[in-house]
């Protein structure tokens, strides 16, 4: 089908959906359209400019043919026309990338799971400062952190810390993080002023629904116990913790934020979802990026894919080989954007050669 069917077929769809909203619908299908035409607003402009583009090309070609034009008139024709053409190329560029098949969970919320790696004290202070970096990053987005479990590591920072961020768009954004990240920076500790090396994992998970996946409970063991850490009277009499254990799999989740043995069960529930159905997109992720050897967006977890050096105030991603000297501003959540784009553009570069080549 040429792109002009397509652009037809996507306008008389945004029609649609705009007059079945005028009609009046409500409850679900009014969310689902209302998402829907609003998904589809900025590509509709884009084609409209890109008509209008097209319409401009024409004339001028037209003008050009014209065997009495000028030559004055000519040579500016000529400079519009190659100007009209290069804007044109960029809009249906801009275009099919819109158009581009999204991942499902793009638009959703996100489990952020930060690991310290080795390097002792010094990889669970990089961790939290990792943490940090995202819920910074989180804040300036307007998304919302709801810390799930952390064990402190003994100088500081996170042993492991997992998080679950809301608001949307979080998965697009984040999803591209998960990996090892190696840092280069004198620990506080250091007392004669070498240089170490240390790594913390970071895993981003798309946060799963019930309806996701439905758990069998004879595949579950659970365990309950009483809190442990600060908490008080309330940490000796209430065994609210909770571990489940997921058979078939072995995966273990263990949650004893809150109170509420009840409220503890459901957000380990949460967490197992989101990690059994992670662990089904890790395989097949392997198998197509074997078929398409992509680094963007692989999901190895076993990757390293950026260095943070603080001697150079310089971050590398190793994946786009991309090098920022403002280590300062990303530390900060400030300077994310910049690499986030770029792993995205990549992957959509990829996407678009898969589709030239199908």
């Amino acid at each position: 089908m040429a792109a002009n069917d397509n652009f037809d077929l996507i306008l008389r769809r945004y029609q649609e959906i705009g007059a079945r909203l005028t009609e009046g619908v409500a409850g679900a299908e009014y969310s689902a359209l209302s998402r829907e035409l609003s998904d589809l607003d900025p590509v509709v402009g884009a084609i409209k400019a890109f008509r209008d583009k097209e319409k401009e090309r024409a004339d001028l070609a037209t003008l050009l043919a014209d065997p009495t034009l000028d030559a004055e008139m000519r040579a500016m024709a000529t400079d519009e026309l190659s100007a009209a053409e290069s804007d044109a190329e960029e809009m249906a560029k801009a275009i099919r990338i819109a158009l581009l098949p999204k991942d499902a969970a793009d638009e959703g919320d996100a489990i952020l799971e930060v690991r310290a790696g080795t390097g002792g004290d010094e990889a669970a202070l990089f961790a939290g400062d990792l943490f940090r970096v995202y819920a910074k990053y989180a804040a300036s987005k307007r998304w919302t952190v709801e810390v799930l479990s952390m064990s402190e590591g003994t100088a500081g920072g996170y042993k492991e810390i997992v998080a679950q961020i809301s608001g949307r768009g979080v998965f697009a954004r984040l999803k591209f993080e998960s990996g090892v990240h190696r840092v280069q920076r004198v620990p506080a500790t250091e007392t004669q002023g070498r240089i170490h090396t240390s790594a913390a994992t970071v895993a981003v998970l798309p946060l799963a629904e019930e309806a996701d996946l439905v758990i069998n409970e004879a595949d579950l063991k659970i365990d309950t116990m009483r809190s442990s850490g600060a908490g008080g009277q309330h940490v000796n009499k209430t065994e609210s913790a909770i571990r489940i254990t997921h058979i078939p799999t072995g995966l273990v989740v263990a949650m004893q934020e809150e109170r509420s043995q009840h409220r503890n069960r459901a957000k380990a529930m949460a967490l197992l979802r989101s990690r059994i159905l992670d662990a089904r997109n890790q395989k097949l992720e392997a198998e197509r990026a074997e078929e398409r050897r992509s680094q963007v967006g692989s999901g190895d977890r076993s990757q390293r894919i950026r260095t943070y050096n603080f001697p150079q105030g310089r971050v590398t991603d190793h994946r786009v080989n991309l090098t920022l000297y403002s280590l300062d501003r990303i530390m900060e959540g400030e300077g994310l954007d910049e690499i986030v784009d770029a792993l995205t553009a990549e992957r959509q570069a990829e996407l678009l050669a898969q589709q030239g080549a199908a």
